[in-house]
């Protein structure tokens, strides 16, 4: 069987799997965010105290039974820093703030008040980000000057990368009302949090809410940087944009019927390539 070698220089301007294509590529430098390190976790986040305003914890105080419904992400903070005797590693210190809706029942038999509030959580990841000592500087917005940095004899230090956490909507997995005993330390809270739940969070005195929290994470650490890649072509709207005017009933006849609503697929039906995301944040 003989062998054919193909030179670079007439493939290169053919994208992949577009041999007999017409389109070739102009080398572009974009100046895009990079990513150095990632790491994905899922969290199961334990016997949370959920934390409510003054008025709110009046009425957990005399309830018989709370029931969180549902948990959703109200914001987080995201701080990095580095890890001493670890050039290119850094650690990120993520706090989450988890706006919890509860049923409250103040006798058997009772109509629920819905109440809302507020169950913090903070965890750490190592990641890696590089090193970079450079300053940027940008006319789109105006730079600051950071006193701790004006030491002519210092030079500049090391520039901290980008961290980004993407979450995903929360579950609920348990919820108890119990007596105090030791009474919990009301978490710092941001103005804007506050703002939201109508006051600031007080410490139970009676009874607390206890919530536990599944969550699944992803975080990066990014730097910008400078990339020559391949342009084919601007992205030029190939269709126009049309006003839709269906018949509603004909626009429904035109979905498919959802058999697997009616009948859940087996575990053994599953594509065999399919397999668990691959978790490794460390707390």
């Amino acid at each position: 069987m003989s062998e054919t070698n193909l030179d670079p220089a007439q493939t290169a301007d053919k994208p992949v799997g577009a041999e007999d294509s017409e389109l070739t590529f102009d080398p572009v430098c974009l100046d895009v965010p990079r990513i150095y390190d990632s790491c994905g976790a899922k969290d199961c986040m334990r016997d949370l105290t959920v934390f409510f305003t003054e008025e709110n914890q009046g009425l957990i105080d005399t309830a018989t039974s709370v029931r969180v419904t549902r948990v959703s992400v109200l914001t987080a903070t995201v701080d990095v820093d580095a890890v001493a005797f670890n050039r290119g590693y850094y650690s990120v210190d993520e706090t989450f703030y988890f706006l919890c809706c509860c049923e409250v029942y103040t006798a058997a038999g009772a109509v629920p008040t819905t109440v809302t509030g507020l169950a913090v959580s903070t965890k750490r990841v190592v990641l890696f980000g590089s090193d970079g000592s450079v300053k940027r500087f940008s006319s789109a917005a105006p730079s600051a000057i950071d006193p701790s940095e004006l030491d002519c004899c210092a030079g500049y230090g090391s520039t901290l990368p980008v961290a980004n956490v993407q979450v995903s909507s929360p579950m609920s997995l348990s919820s108890s009302l119990t007596p105090v005993g030791t009474p919990p330390i009301v978490p710092y809270v941001p103005e804007n949090v506050a703002e939201f739940l109508g006051g600031n969070p007080v410490a139970p005195e009676a009874q607390m809410v206890m919530t536990t929290v599944g969550v699944f994470s992803i975080t990066t650490l990014s730097r910008d940087v400078q990339l020559m890649m391949p342009s084919y072509d601007f992205c030029v709207p190939r269709k126009e944009c049309a006003d839709r005017d269906d018949d509603p009933c004909e626009a429904f006849g035109k979905i498919e019927f959802p058999a697997d609503s009616f009948f859940p697929p087996s575990a053994q039906s599953s594509e065999p390539g399919d397999r668990p995301f691959d978790f490794r944040c460390a707390t």
